[in-house]
C-alpha cells in the first residue's frame, strides 16, 4: 500500500507527502525528523488515501503539489 497525505504545518501551510507506512512517516515529521517539516512541528495529518499501485500513488501526489492540484484539495479536503 501507498499513502499519499496532507500535513497542515504549525505556520498554516501544507506538505504532501508520500510513504508506504503512514503512522511512522508522521510520527517522524513530528519528532523532527525531516528536514522540510522539522521547524515547523507540530504537524496535523488532514487527509490521506491509500493506492495499490505506487505508480498511481506518485502521480497522485505530483499532481497535489501543482496549482490546479492545490485548488483541488482546498476545495475537497479541507
Amino acid at each position: 500500500m501507498h499513502y499519499v497525505y496532507i500535513l497542515r504545518l504549525s505556520n498554516n501551510t501544507y506538505y504532501v507527502g508520500l510513504t508506504k507506512n503512514l503512522e511512522q512517516r508522521i510520527k517522524k515529521h513530528n519528532e523532527g525528523g525531516v528536514p522540510s517539516t522539522a521547524k515547523y512541528g507540530p504537524q496535523q495529518l488532514v487527509w490521506y488515501s491509500v493506492f495499490t499501485n505506487k505508480e498511481k500513488a506518485i502521480a497522485f501526489e505530483k499532481y497535489l503539489k501543482t496549482a490546479s492540484g492545490k485548488a483541488f484539495r482546498n476545495k475537497r479536503f479541507l
